[in-house]
């Protein structure tokens, strides 16, 4: 089972963009989901985590004040609402599961195929 990604595409600086993190045929019940993103050239790096419940949140410095993560669990779905994009922001984006919400890679499990996100100055 992998997770999908949605939503990425081409903006201009100081745009949005809202991307989707699925899980088609599982529902992850009381697991942590967090967004990764990387760019070319670089280490993948933690962006955003949310707990099941919704109740606890964690953002990279980057994303404060810019980013917003949520959750529905009817949908089993969880969201990273992108605003006033930068074009540092430009990278593949990835969603994965966690036991809990944590800022680092190796906590986290069942990585999809990402969704690219490209922001033009």
């Amino acid at each position: 089972v992998q997770l999908q990604a949605s939503g990425g595409g081409l903006v201009q600086a100081g745009g949005s963009l809202r991307l989707s993190c699925a899980a088609p045929g599982r529902t992850f019940s009381g697991y942590a989901r967090g967004w990764f993103r990387q760019a070319p050239g670089k280490e993948r790096e933690f962006v955003a985590g949310i707990s099941w419940s919704g109740g606890n949140t964690l953002y990279a410095d980057s994303v404060k004040g810019r980013f917003t993560i949520s959750g529905d669990n009817a949908k089993n779905t969880v969201y990273l609402q992108m605003n006033s994009l930068r074009p540092e922001d430009t990278a593949v984006y990835y969603c994965a599961v966690s036991a809990v919400v944590a800022g680092t890679a190796h906590e986290y499990s069942f990585w999809g195929q990402g969704t690219l996100v490209t922001v033009s100055s």
